[in-house]
């Protein structure tokens, strides 16, 4: 257990749990056996899910007597106590005794609770919440999506050294490039605050990634940059909206397809290109949001998913630590 990846399981969180959580983590574990799961919440429900079709040396169960519920506001959250299977799970990353935490809970549950039990990474004044977006080329890592609805320069140049220093963790081989969402490319374009942190960063120059200007919302795909920074406000906006794009043309494309025989025929005739293009823009591939500028790493499945998409969150957790995350931002900064 000592060269296990230790990651916090906060399972009684989002829809579906225990269950949905415990299905992840045994999918997870058949394809990768470098993860040790420290698995909070109800022990009997936990124990029935697992049903011995895991080793033992590779989990611990950890019985809690209270949940954070998905209704509760970050403060009756954090009321809620320390003996919830959230605050246990944030504890223990906390106490050094994993390395990462997950949870597909309550966000704002899990970001307050995770600022109560965490510091802050030295001159780091703000953290981010930063999640993968697919692009023509690769992936892209984008923050903030709304832990921060206002934004200092600093805090936009910080977020481009976390945000950097995330996609190096999880794709070494890579060049970070850096833009700041904005509403047009020319350098006078946008408010004071925008222009001040392009100041910032074309004077503060980085051996750690290269900064590349501003970027346009129609340009967020194509691949010509892979770190993408915001307010949180504006890249929530920008999360959102791309969201509902993409299933309003997996939807139309289905109905199309669907809705004449001339489609069906079309659709069967095309059935290889179909599943690659469903697969390209199936969510699931994407889950796991990071919470970043805390002294651990905190990641966050999406409620919805399904086991498939919290397994896919876990490898993100494992990438997160074998990428050495946090020493990268603390050698960055």
């Amino acid at each position: 257990m000592q060269d296990l990846i230790k990651i916090a399981v906060d399972a009684m969180g989002g829809d579906g749990s225990p269950k949905k959580i415990i299905d992840g983590l045994l999918y997870n574990h058949k394809n990768n056996k470098e993860n040790f799961f420290k698995i909070f919440g109800k022990k009997n429900e936990i124990e029935k899910y697992l049903n011995n079709k895991i080793d033992k040396i590779f989990y611990d169960i950890v019985d809690t007597s209270d949940i954070v519920k998905s209704t509760d506001s970050p403060l009756e959250a954090a009321k809620r106590g320390k003996n919830t299977s959230m605050w246990l799970a944030i504890e223990s990353v906390k106490k050094k005794e994993t390395d990462i935490v997950i949870s597909a809970g309550n966000t704002g549950a899990l970001l307050v609770i995770a600022k109560l039990n965490l510091k802050m990474i030295e001159d780091i004044d703000k953290p981010a919440l930063s999640a993968l977006w697919p692009n023509k080329k690769g992936m892209s890592v984008v923050l903030d999506l709304g832990a921060n609805i206002e934004c200092s320069s600093k805090n936009l140049h910080d977020f481009s050294i976390m945000g950097a220093s995330l996609y190096k963790s999880l794709y070494p081989n890579e060049v970070p490039k850096v833009a700041l969402l904005n509403i047009g490319s020319e350098e006078l374009k946008g408010n004071e605050i925008i222009k001040e942190t392009f100041q910032i960063m074309n004077e503060k120059k980085s051996n750690n990634f290269n900064f590349e200007g501003y970027i346009e919302g129609n340009e967020l795909m194509n691949g010509e940059v892979n770190v993408i920074v915001s307010d949180g406000f504006t890249g929530n906006v920008a999360l959102k909206t791309a969201e509902g794009t993409a299933n309003f043309i997996t939807d139309e494309l289905k109905n199309a397809l669907t809705g004449s025989i001339l489609g069906k025929i079309s659709a069967f005739l095309n059935i290889q290109n179909l599943r690659k293009f469903k697969k390209r823009l199936d969510p699931r591939l994407y889950n796991g949001a990071i919470f970043i500028g805390l002294d651990s790493p905190v990641v966050k499945s999406h409620g919805g998913t399904d086991y498939i998409g919290f397994s896919n969150s876990l490898d993100v957790c494992n990438r997160i630590i074998k990428g050495n995350l946090i020493d990268k931002i603390k050698d960055n900064i």
